[in-house]
């Protein structure tokens, strides 16, 4: 599918901008991918790692902020992925103007720049913070899912699909808690930080968000929330399993910060279909013709289902969680 079109990746430069763009290169032959991001310095890192001279990348410098950007930089692309965001929750809950801008006026400018330009198909991450949110970070993101769902009512003739992933934490991406207690256990700490024992949250490695990606380009019609069955951990389990020796500090939970993670919600339930190692969650208005039919083979989730990282089928346990990592840090 991916093969001789050109791609663009929005927030290019972070965690799953580089992976995503690791295995359209290993996997297809793309026409071209275009990193867009706003971060120059990023971009030259990325650059050693994907020149330009080797690959067929390019390196754009833009904000989805700047809709004039965007309609220069979406000209001719067949694909986008959407991953640009303000992700940190203490940061959004202190700047709050800045995460509307960037996570919701920014998704909106990139659904009016895809609709100008004729884009195939945009494919959006959303988190499993945009479900009862309970922070700011989870409000814009969730207000973000809204503006590309809604997307596929202004479609018209151009035929452009819109469609949302959405998935738990990331396995060693920057910012997560992975990466922090790797640190902590190479300067030598024996005492973890935790907010809280009780803490669960669902985990997914990269290449797994990647694939689920490339699933809901490849698969999805206009309109879909795609949810994957992941495991979940606790905190004080992962603590455990990344220095078996290490004290937990309780520190008590964050401004914004919930126990437990839910992927779907009660009320999401009754529209939400089980297609074996993932979920969709269709729109509650049809806004693309078939979309209801594709899935109706499928059954749906039971009455009162909930999908929360704490009521969970699967956990992992210290030796899985070892070797979803293995690839991010040598532990």
């Amino acid at each position: 599918m991916l093969n001789e079109k050109t791609i663009l990746i929005t927030g290019g430069t972070g965690s799953f901008g580089k992976k995503f763009t690791e295995y359209v290169l290993t996997n297809y032959n793309p026409k071209k991918i275009i990193i867009f991001s706003r971060d120059e310095y990023k971009q030259f890192e990325m650059q050693k790692i994907f020149p330009e001279s080797k690959y067929p990348i390019r390196y754009f410098i833009g904000d989805i902020r700047d809709k004039e950007r965007l309609m220069m930089a979406f000209e001719g692309v067949d694909y986008v992925i959407h991953a640009a965001a303000l992700k940190q929750v203490p940061a959004a809950e202190y700047n709050p103007f800045e995460a509307v801008k960037t996570n919701i006026l920014g998704a909106q400018n990139i659904v009016e720049a895809a609709l100008a330009k004729g884009v195939k198909k945009v494919v959006a991450l959303s988190t499993d913070k945009a479900v009862s949110p309970v922070n700011l970070y989870g409000a814009t993101k969730l207000a973000m899912e809204k503006i590309f769902i809604a997307a596929n009512a202004y479609v018209g003739a151009k035929d452009t699909a819109f469609v949302v992933v959405r998935y738990g934490n990331v396995v060693g991406s920057r910012g997560s808690v992975i990466p922090f207690f790797l640190e902590l256990k190479k300067r030598g700490k024996k005492v973890f930080p935790v907010t809280d024992t009780r803490m669960t949250r669902f985990w997914i490695t990269l290449e797994e968000g990647v694939k689920l990606v490339l699933f809901a380009l490849e698969n999805g019609l206009g309109g879909e929330v795609f949810v994957p069955k992941i495991p979940s951990m606790k905190i004080t389990d992962l603590v455990k399993a990344i220095d078996p020796e290490a004290e937990i500090e309780i520190i008590g939970i964050r401004p914004g910060e919930k126990l437990h993670e839910s992927l779907i919600s009660e009320d999401e339930a009754r529209n939400t279909f089980d297609l074996g190692n993932r979920y969709v969650i269709l729109p509650q208005y049809e806004f693309r013709k078939g979309v209801y039919e594709k899935y109706k083979q499928f059954p749906r989730v039971p009455d009162g289902f909930i999908y929360r990282s704490d009521k969970n089928d699967e956990w992992l346990d210290q030796a899985k969680l070892m070797d979803m990592i293995k690839g991010v840090q040598n532990v």
